[in-house]
């Protein structure tokens, strides 16, 4: 579903999602909070409902005309398939699936959808979001098989690469000025671009043209060439040695995507680059330099706790492991984790860690030998040994952890960990990730913080910085959406210190919420989105990270909805 306004509603929405299976927690009665349209999503509106799709009528379902379904079908990619699943079987929301939906009838889902939940369906129709008539059509589509889209294979991904400027037209040193390793790669989402903005001047080097929703930058091994790619599953390869930083090829991998990553075992530096679909649910590897497709992989597969066959695993999270030629691979659905080993695609080889279902992001704790790996709707932290090849563990967190990738730092007492914030409650997870020289407490919780509350997306430090920020852009009250938490890692047990990101970036009156922190390379500035709608203005504000003063605050009217923002050194050293 989409974060639209009622922020701890939808947050929770987003996370916890659509409690239809509960029964009696519904409590039509109870008129919840409007719904605002904002804008902010958590699952996000669904570039599959573009796609064409046959309508399939099941006759025990209430009646449904083409014009109600394709209406239907609209509103269903718009706000709900972000977290039910493109076939309705349920990710971080529950199954929609038409033998829950048929049993429950037609007055319980009109209710339901109308008025929402305490668990925090949104009330689409006493928010006004949806008209009577919309929810209407809404009870009766969910009680209709979902319509299937389109698959994209190899013929497809293969008409839409774009070769832009071929390698050996392409500079053989760097041909401008800029430190490329103190540059950002800031996500215009909104706007469908990203801005590259100078570390030391803070002033944007450009801002490029990309694709729809962008959703995540990443970096080659070498720190030459930045990856970007979009909900739209549209990569867009950029040169940073060129004159001025260019796209020098585009691919789109499939009808939706999330994630992207390059090789970084010694000796495939820049050679593989990997992007995972969300429909097909499959990933494909490509041509590091030129973005050429080589290989598709299915992921449509068995479920790591009942073996179930599953048929819309998508692909979250993708990283690459410092101990082999390997992949790591989110099966969100399944919960299975692909290690994908590329030194040989010809014969390609796949081993397949089973952990809790439903895997989203994470990151490397600080050896970079051990993957964080959040499976998010199961409120668990499963523990790859990339070196061994391995589940390490598992551990239980709080509701519904999303780390981004999370944040290391040396607890004064508990050694080395790495930390977790929630999308469903205010707690911070401190976890510890030395079994050599803390082994008592490698893979436990050691630690629980109470952040600012109504939910968190990121959080982060920097191994010079002795901070810990944390982001709290879903609580419902302004004052803390439109400020960040950070503590004092030296003395964790005095709590947070809210600063006022919002006011400090003095922009027009808007939804000012705070998201994503990242450290310039240095790690004595902190990076803050002050992240309003696309008609709203926005803002990038720096904080002295050790002053914790206001340092610079950068505006632009080209500076649109900005989420996401990947130092070019922190991101392609997994320095987080």
């Amino acid at each position: 579903m989409k974060l639209d306004g009622s922020l701890k509603r939808v947050a929770t929405a987003a996370a916890v999602a659509l409690a239809i299976g509960g029964g009696t927690q519904l409590l039509a009665q109870e008129k919840a909070k409007p719904l605002e349209e904002n804008k902010m999503q958590i699952g996000g509106t669904s570039p599959v409902g573009g796609a064409e799709m046959m309508q399939t009528l099941n006759p025990k379902s209430p009646p449904m005309s083409k014009a109600d379904f394709e209406i239907g079908k609209k509103i269903y990619f718009e706000r709900c398939a972000g977290c039910h699943g493109v076939l309705r079987k349920g990710a971080t929301g529950k199954a929609l699936t038409t033998d829950i939906t048929l049993e429950r009838g037609s007055e319980y889902l009109r209710t339901f959808i109308h008025y929402g939940s305490p668990q925090g369906m949104p009330n689409w129709g006493s928010s006004n979001t949806l008209t009577e008539k919309e929810v209407d059509i809404m009870t009766r589509y969910i009680q209709h098989e979902p319509p299937l889209p389109p698959e994209y294979g190899m013929k497809e991904i293969n008409a839409t690469w774009k070769l832009i400027v071929p390698t050996a037209q392409r500079p053989t040193r760097k041909m401008n000025n800029i430190d490329i390793t103190n540059l950002f790669s800031v996500t215009l989402r909104d706007a469908g671009k990203v801005a590259l903005i100078d570390g030391a001047s803070k002033k944007i080097v450009d801002v490029i043209d990309t694709g729809y929703a962008v959703h995540i930058s990443r970096i080659s091994k070498s720190g030459r060439y930045l990856y970007v790619i979009g909900r739209d599953a549209k990569i867009v390869l950029i040169d940073l040695w060129m004159e001025k930083p260019a796209p020098v090829a585009e691919i789109r991998v499939g009808l939706e995507a999330r994630s992207i990553e390059t090789s970084k075992f010694k000796g495939y530096d820049d050679k593989y680059a990997i992007a995972g679909s969300y429909w097909p649910p499959q990933y494909t590897l490509m041509d590091g330099d030129t973005l050429k497709p080589l290989k598709i992989v299915s992921t449509r597969g068995m479920t790591s706790d009942h073996n179930e066959y599953h048929p819309e695993p998508r692909v979250a999270a993708i990283v690459a492991s410092h101990y082999h030629p390997e992949f790591l691979v989110n099966a969100k659905e399944t919960g299975v984790v692909h290690l994908v080993d590329y030194s040989d695609l010809d014969n390609l080889k796949v081993r397949m860690i089973k952990t809790p279902r439903f895997l989203h992001d994470g990151g490397f704790e600080s050896t970079g030998r051990y993957f964080m790996d959040a499976a998010n709707a199961s409120d668990k932290i499963a523990v790859i040994d990339t070196k061994d090849g391995k589940l390490a563990s598992v551990i239980s967190v709080g509701k519904t952890p999303h780390p981004g990738r999370g944040a290391n730092f040396v607890h004064p007492k508990f050694g080395p960990v790495w930390s977790t914030s929630h999308l469903g409650d205010e707690s911070i997870s401190l976890i510890g990730t030395d079994p050599v020289k803390h082994p008592q407490t490698a893979w436990k919780v050691v630690q629980t913080l109470k952040g600012a509350g109504g939910g968190s997306l990121f959080l982060k430090t920097h191994p010079k910085s002795r901070n810990l920020w944390v982001d709290a852009p879903l609580n419902p009250d302004p004052a803390i959406s439109q400020s960040v938490a950070v503590f004092d890692i030296a003395n964790l047990e005095k709590g947070f210190e809210l600063l006022p990101i919002g006011e400090w970036a003095g922009v027009k009156p808007g939804s000012k919420r705070i998201v994503q922190p990242e450290y310039n390379r240095a790690g004595d500035e902190v990076w803050f989105s002050v992240w309003s709608s696309g008609s709203e203005e926005s803002a990038i504000v720096v904080v002295d990270d050790k002053t914790r003063k206001l340092k610079a605050v950068i505006k632009d009217p080209r500076i649109v909805t900005p989420t996401g923002k990947f130092n070019v050194y922190n991101t392609q050293n997994d320095v987080y």
